[in-house]
């Protein structure tokens, strides 16, 4: 009896309202419900970003976990609760792509030979070092969108949608933490050519 009432339970409609109210609840039944009913367009969105099947199943796992996570920062002002998880497990997927792609590029920087790094006078890593530290001293607000944008590869829309911010303002802050950074490297060029 117990299982005929919750084959009928899992089958119920709820209006997007209700079906929030209960997963912000962290319902149980809600959340199969959402992964039973919404899965395979999620996999479906999720495929199409990562083009393997391994790894979509992985994603389609990873995003119903930040689902479940970050439930409480949907808000329907903003839209749909299938927009926001459609947003989720994009973002997860892509996400997964960008860690795969920098993976590759850290394999191929580790197998330049030992001798090709002694005969340059730097060292990436230290400029890379050098340059995270610089950008550790601009503003918080610019210090995230530098971050966001040119060390982990988001476009600004992107930034903008992840910070929940609008395109003009992440557009306008960037633009002001470039140019702290050309002012910074202007009087550190000045130093290094009057030494």
């Amino acid at each position: 009896m117990t299982t005929r009432k919750a084959n009928v339970f899992k089958k119920a409609k709820y209006a997007e309202h209700q079906l929030v109210y209960l997963l912000k609840s962290n319902n149980r039944e809600a959340f199969e419900f959402l992964y039973d009913n919404y899965s395979p367009s999620l996999y479906g969105v999720i495929l199409k970003v990562v083009k393997s099947e391994e790894t979509a199943a992985d994603v389609l796992q990873d995003t119903f976990l930040k689902i479940w996570k970050n439930i409480d920062t949907y808000h329907s002002e903003k839209g749909t609760l299938f927009t926001w998880i459609l947003n989720v497990a994009r973002n997860t997927a892509i996400d997964k792509l960008r860690v795969e792609v920098k993976s590759e590029k850290l394999v191929k920087l580790h197998s330049i030979d030992e001798e090709v790094y002694s005969s340059l006078s730097f060292s990436p890593a230290h400029i890379t070092m050098d340059l995270k530290s610089i950008v550790e001293g601009l503003l918080p607000e610019r210090r995230a969108l530098i971050d966001l944008v040119y060390f982990q590869g988001y476009t600004h829309e992107e930034a903008a949608e992840y910070l929940c911010l609008p395109l003009g303002t992440v557009k306008s802050r960037i633009r002001k933490a470039l140019q702290e950074l050309r002012e910074i490297f202007a009087v550190q060029n000045l130093n290094l050519n009057a030494a």
